[in-house]
């Protein structure tokens, strides 16, 4: 009964509109997975990477669905399991906790092969399993999950518009991801730009476990101006590279 009152107001223009801000906000919240796609997909053959980030996605968006269902449950995850001296750690705080732990630790050493300076071949010497990749991608998408879609219940009451802007923003994100992947791994300076905004996002999941709330919109204002830099800079090296060449030719 619930979902067919959705459906009827689904098409009102409130529900449009509240349909496209969602669907954009769930696109912004989903860079950060987009970027650790991008370098946990470049561990496989190229040949096989896309296939691993569209099912990584597509199980990703019906975990999504799924915990859409669930936002009693997720809600449920707000309130205190256990104290410990008069902090009150929820279930949430867990998984936010757990979540920092893992990005952290799989962004350092990532970052600690590139510093080292090991290119892709000695780094893909321990045989890597697709099925292994695919669930890393689940299981991060599962963690930067509860931001989303604690934003969209407090944005909108409709669950249909909820499933719609996942469905949304996820056909957007599997599109887009191979580009943004060649992207990057081509690119090392990006790439290193890239661990080291994953490196403050597992921080920042981290700190809110704790209930150290971080306005992420300066995070990403911060992302964006050091894109923007390197951006420039790789602008540069590569009209220095093509005058050097026609010095040479000359």
């Amino acid at each position: 009964m619930h979902l067919a009152q959705d459906f009827q107001e689904l098409f009102s223009v409130a529900s449009l509109i509240s349909l496209l801000t969602l669907s954009v906000l769930e696109i912004v919240l989903g860079i950060d997975n987009i970027i650790f796609i991008s370098i946990v997909s470049g561990k496989l053959p190229r040949a096989t990477q896309g296939r691993a980030r569209t099912i990584g996605l597509m199980l990703a968006l019906i975990m999504r669905v799924i915990l859409l269902f669930c936002i009693t449950w997720i809600a449920g995850l707000k309130d205190p399991l256990l104290l410990i001296v008069n902090f009150g750690v929820t279930g949430r705080d867990i998984i936010l906790f757990v979540g920092g732990v893992f990005l952290l630790y799989k962004t350092t050493i990532e970052l600690r092969n590139k510093i080292e300076g090991f290119d892709e071949t000695e780094m893909k010497v321990k045989k890597i399993s697709f099925n292994a990749i695919v669930l890393q991608i689940v299981l991060i998408d599962i963690i930067f999950s509860f931001d989303s879609i604690l934003t969209a219940v407090s944005l909108v009451s409709n669950l249909l518009i909820m499933i719609l802007a996942v469905i949304i923003a996820m056909i957007i994100m599997i599109s887009f991801s191979g580009r943004v992947s060649d992207f990057i791994n081509d690119n090392p300076t990006i790439k290193i730009l890239a661990l080291s905004f994953l490196l403050m996002i597992g921080g920042i999941l981290i700190l809110d476990s704790f209930h150290q709330e971080i306005n992420k919109q300066f995070v990403y204002v911060a992302i964006a101006f050091s894109l923007f830099v390197e951006m420039m800079n790789i602008t540069m090296r590569k009209k220095e590279a093509k005058r050097n060449k026609n010095n040479k030719t000359n």
